[in-house]
C-alpha cells in the first residue's frame, strides 16, 4: 500500500546519541517516509542542535528533513538567520509551532502565537516553504474551550499552512469528528493523524498527562496489568496501534506521522503489518 509517511526525531544530546539516530534512519529510510521532521526547543533551546540534527540527517539519509520552528521567546532576526540556513541546504517544509514557554522565561519574543510566525514567514518568504502545522482533536490541553481552540487552528490555516499534523490519540472518532469539523468550516488541507507508538507505560502516561491525549480506560486498564513485561507491553502496543492505523487509513486519512521517539522496532513493525512503504 502506497500512502505518505513521516517519522519525528528530537536532536540527541551527545554525537553517540546522534550515530544511533543515524541508525534508526536506516531502519526507518525501508519504509520510504515522505520526511523526517526534527523538534525545536522551548525558546530556541535546541536551535543548534535542531540544525546539526537536520543537517546530519540529509547527509546520510537522502530524504526530506522538516525543522521544527518554534516562535515563543525568540525574536524575528534569529528565526530569519535560521530560515536562511535551512534555505542554504535546500530544506524547503517546515513544521511551524508556538512552543511551550521554558520555565523562567518571561519574554515571549516577537510571535505570541503560530498563526503570527506562519504568517510572517509568508510575508517574508513567499512559497517557498512548505508548512505544517500543529493542531488537536481532543483539544489543547491548555485551552479550556473547544470552539476557541478550533478557531485558533484556523487562524493559522488561513495564514498559509499547506498541512496540519495532529496531536496523537487512540481514539479514531476524535479524529474523524475534527476532520469532519474542518470540512464544514471549508478547511481543505490534508489532516495528517500523529501516530504514538506504545512502547513504555510510564512514559506514555506522563507524556499524554502533559500533552492532552486521552488514553481510553481498557488500554490503560491493560497496560497497568503487563506495565512489569516490557515484551507484553510492545507487542499489545503493536496490535492497538496497528488496528487504529488501519482504521485511520480506511476512513481516508491522507498520511501518518509517527512520534518515534528515536526508536524503530515498533514503527517499522506497525508499518510492516499495514504493508506501507
Amino acid at each position: 500500500m502506497s500512502l505518505p509517511l513521516s517519522f519525528e526525531y528530537f536532536p540527541p544530546h551527545s554525537k553517540q546519541g546522534l550515530e544511533k539516530l543515524i541508525q534508526t534512519s536506516q531502519d526507518l529510510n525501508k519504509l520510504h517516509p515522505e520526511y523526517y521532521s526534527v523538534t525545536f526547543g522551548a525558546g530556541g533551546s535546541t536551535q543548534e542542535r535542531t540544525l546539526e540534527t537536520c543537517l546530519a540527517l540529509l547527509e546520510t539519509t537522502k530524504t526530506n528533513i522538516s525543522p521544527h520552528i518554534s516562535c515563543v521567546g525568540t525574536e524575528k532576526e534569529s528565526i530569519r538567520s535560521l530560515l536562511n540556513q535551512y534555505k542554504i541546504h535546500q530544506i524547503k517544509h517546515l513544521v511551524v509551532l508556538r512552543g511551550d514557554l521554558p520555565s523562567g522565561m518571561v519574554a515571549m519574543g516577537d510571535f505570541a502565537y503560530a498563526n503570527e510566525l506562519v504568517s510572517w514567514i509568508r510575508k517574508e518568504y513567499g512559497d517557498y516553504f512548505h508548512i505544517a502545522i500543529a493542531c488537536y482533536p481532543e483539544v489543547h490541553p491548555q485551552s479550556f474551550d473547544a470552539k476557541k481552540d478550533f478557531n485558533y487552528f484556523k487562524a493559522k490555516v488561513e495564514a498559509g499552512a499547506d498541512e496540519a499534523i495532529t496531536q496523537y490519540f487512540y481514539n479514531p472518532d476524535s479524529y474523524f469528528y475534527f476532520v469532519e469539523h474542518c470540512q464544514k468550516e471549508n478547511i481543505n488541507i490534508p489532516i495528517v493523524p500523529g501516530i504514538m507508538p506504545i512502547t513504555n507505560y510510564n512514559q506514555l502516561a506522563r507524556f499524554s498527562s502533559i500533552c492532552g491525549a486521552e488514553i481510553p480506560r481498557w488500554i490503560r486498564k491493560h497496560l497497568e496489568s503487563i506495565s512489569d513485561d516490557p515484551q507484553s507491553i510492545l507487542s499489545f502496543g503493536v496490535d492497538v496501534v496497528t488496528h487504529l492505523c488501519d482504521t485511520l487509513i480506511q476512513g481516508g486519512a491522507p498520511g501518518l506521522h509517527f512520534y518515534t521517539l528515536n526508536k524503530s522496532e515498533s514503527t517499522v513493525e506497525i508499518c510492516n503489518k499495514l504493508k506501507l512503504g
